[in-house]
């Protein structure tokens, strides 16, 4: 996996999950929804103020966090650069965790949703971009079908009404 380099906002987080009986063999992964905290502001405000999240939250950089001021417990998951899983915990509201040694980044999520999802050490973890909605168009797009019509060309004014 190459160094990426994350921004705040939505993402998925993919588990492929290996079939028992033959490794080789993957079976449908997991999508869950993931929130990217990024920049210095997102990292420190993390889950605090939150009755909850749905998906996960991915601190990065990040080697250890803290549950001061959280209202709810949460699994933490320790990731290194290539997205592998190196420690899993849960940690209660008010306490402080130790940094974790080669930790890059830090998953979280509400308590005992790692374990349902497969989470465990040695995982490996697959971090997209969120799909693009298309509910807008492009300048230069083909209007809709109940669009009027009329179309602003570069460095056109706008048509004004009569």
């Amino acid at each position: 996996m190459r160094h990426r380099h994350f921004r705040d906002g939505p993402a998925l987080l993919r588990i492929g999950t290996a079939v028992e009986s033959c490794p080789a063999v993957v079976a449908v992964p997991l999508e869950i929804p993931l929130e990217i905290a990024a920049s210095y502001r997102a990292r420190t405000r993390g889950l605090l103020g939150r009755d909850g999240i749905e998906g996960a939250l991915l601190l990065t950089p990040a080697a250890s966090v803290h549950t001061f001021r959280m209202r709810f417990a949460i699994d933490v998951a320790y990731l290194d650069r290539a997205g592998t899983v190196l420690a899993v915990t849960t940690m209660r509201p008010g306490r402080l965790g130790l940094p974790r040694l080669r930790a890059r980044r830090v998953l979280e999520a509400e308590a005992g949703t790692m374990a349902a999802w497969g989470i465990r050490p040695g995982v490996r973890l697959h971090i997209e971009p969120a799909p693009v909605r298309a509910d807008r168009t492009t300048p230069g797009s083909t209007p809709d079908p109940g669009d009027s019509g009329t179309q602003q060309g570069p460095g056109q004014a706008p048509a004004r009404p009569r």
